[in-house]
Formats: C-alpha cells, sequence, structure tokens
C-alpha cells in the first residue's frame, strides 16, 4: 500500500507542483519540501521556478504573497484555516480609518500582513530588512509600520525616522519573558541567545543576535560557539538540528504557534489531489501590493 510520503510524491510530479514550508511548519512538513524557510524568500523560490502548482505550507498571508508573485501559477494551502494571530480580519479596515484620520501617513507594511494590507502600503519589509526599508524612505516622513508593535521598535532602535507603531504582536514571541530568557542563559550558561526582532524589547535586551528566522540559522552555521539559546517558534529547530547536528540548541521559553502547526502529511495530499483550497488574491489588489513588494525589492 502506497504511504503518505510516497503518495504526496507521485502527486507532486503527476501536478507539476512545488512544496514550501515555512521553518515553523512540523518536522515532517519541512521534510517532504522542495524549500524550507522564511516566508517572502520562499515565495521568491516558487516564482523561479516551472511549477505549474504551488502548496504553500504556511499561513495565509504567505499563500497570498506567493500567488501576488506568481499569478500564472495555482496556489494551495493546506490548511485553510491557519491565519496569523498577529492581526484579525479588521486590520484592513483599522489601517484605512487611520489613514482617513492621518493622510500625511505613509504604511510600511511587514510581510506578514495580508494583500489587502499590503495594496495600502508604500513599500512592504521582512524582519531582516525593515531597516534598510525604513532608511530608504525621507527622513522627515511619518511612518505607519503594521502590524507588529516589536519589529517596529526594534527598527525605530537603528533609525531615525518617524515610526508610529501599530499595536498588535505576535504571541508567540511576544509572551515571552525575561525571566524565562534569564532562567534559559543561568541554566545553560555558555550558550549564546538568538532571538527574533518580533520579542519585546526588554526580553531583546537580553540576546546576544537579534534577527529573522534565516539570520539566526544563518547565525548559528557560521558561529564558532556550540550552544545556543533560541527565542523564535520551536519549529526553526528542524533546520537547526539539520544544519548543525554537532552543536546544542535549548528553547527560550514554550515558543509555539498554532497556526503553524496545522497543517499535516494528509492535508497535503488532499491538496495536491483536489487542487483545493485555492488563494486568489484579486487582480486589483495584488497588483497595489506587488508594487509596494517590488519597491522593498529594490532597497539595496
Amino acid at each position: 500500500m502506497e504511504d503518505l510520503y510516497d503518495a504526496i510524491a507521485r502527486l507532486k510530479k503527476e501536478r507539476n507542483a512545488v512544496i514550501l514550508a515555512h521553518v515553523y511548519q512540523p518536522e515532517e512538513i519541512q521534510e517532504i519540501a522542495d524549500f524550507c524557510g522564511d516566508s517572502f524568500g520562499l515565495s521568491q523560490e516558487a516564482a523561479r521556478t516551472d511549477a505549474d502548482v504551488i502548496v504553500f505550507c504556511g499561513v495565509r498571508f504567505m499563500a497570498e504573497t506567493a500567488n501576488i508573485l506568481s499569478p500564472d501559477k495555482i496556489t494551495l494551502l493546506p490548511a485553510p484555516d491557519a491565519t496569523c494571530r498577529m492581526f484579525d480580519d479588521t486590520l484592513e479596515a483599522r489601517v484605512k480609518a487611520v489613514l482617513a484620520q492621518h493622510p500625511e501617513y505613509k504604511v510600511v507594511s511587514y510581510v506578514n500582513t495580508p494583500a489587502s494590507v499590503k495594496a495600502l502600503s508604500e513599500i512592504c519589509c521582512t524582519s531582516s530588512n525593515a531597516v534598510k526599508v525604513v532608511e530608504s524612505l525621507p527622513k522627515d516622513q511619518e511612518l505607519l509600520f503594521v502590524p507588529d508593535q516589536d519589529l517596529a521598535s526594534f527598527t525605530a532602535e537603528q533609525t531615525h525616522a518617524r515610526i508610529i507603531p501599530w499595536q498588535s504582536a505576535c504571541p508567540t514571541h511576544f509572551n515571552l519573558t525575561v525571566e524565562e530568557v534569564e532562567a534559559a542563559k543561568k541554566a545553560h550558561p555558555g550558550a549564546l541567545v538568538l532571538m527574533h526582532p518580533e520579542c519585546r524589547p526588554q526580553v531583546r535586551a537580553l540576546a546576544d543576535y537579534v534577527g529573522s528566522t534565516t539570520g539566526i540559522v544563518k547565525y548559528a552555521e557560521q558561529s564558532d560557539r556550540e550552544e545556543f539559546i533560541i527565542a523564535t517558534e520551536c519549529g526553526v529547530l528542524t533546520q537547526l538540528a539539520w544544519k548543525c547536528p554537532h552543536k546544542k540548541f535549548y528553547m527560550a521559553g514554550d515558543m509555539v504557534c498554532p497556526n503553524m502547526k496545522k497543517t499535516t502529511l494528509e492535508k497535503v495530499k488532499q491538496a495536491l489531489e483536489t487542487l483545493e483550497p485555492r488563494v486568489v488574491v484579486p487582480e486589483p489588489i495584488a497588483e497595489k501590493a506587488r508594487v509596494a513588494l517590488e519597491r522593498m525589492l529594490a532597497v539595496k
């Protein structure tokens, strides 16, 4: 009898599909992926392939970005209920309301936003290029930074920009406490703390390195140190174990994103069989969002 792994491999070939997995996904999902990484980088990888179908193992805004960059490909989201806890469906309306009151604001949107909010944006950014993106804009421009207040504060700390942070945060990172990080440092005194910028400022102050998930993995790979405390979603441990098999990694706290764990092998197989559920960004929204993404890519 054909097992799940074999069935997915067969269907992937039949559909001429590419499977993308964010590094926060379960290990078995990362194992079947053609590409693992950060959300925007994955969408770029998919756009460069000749695949007809993109299977995005992540959350909805990630699949939307893939569809924006590859409108000619079918984009599938195996876990259609995988949303982002940093915002809800009212975000677009609330951003529009703020802009109506403050038309002088320009929106800088984290790629971790819905397509509809990217379409309202002057430019997008990632956790790795937020500082460069903001520094590329006029210094006297008031910037509404959406939707993560902690990435906004991290960016503000390193620039002289006039940043108005949106009052929202990623619960997985926001809930990490100073006490948890200090306890991990005490338990592993020789370990370096590698942290995502979505953590709160007082928590970031305890880090030896702050960067994106890709940045964290690269730092661990290139460092001559052997032990690390990881302060981001626990799924990244899979990549760290694969790429640094002789090094030791310890979680700073209980950092699990429930939405990132909704993808299963069964759901991937079903998506490839049925070519559903699809994510399609309406072209008027996609066109405006694409401009904001292209502006980001132009920043060097």
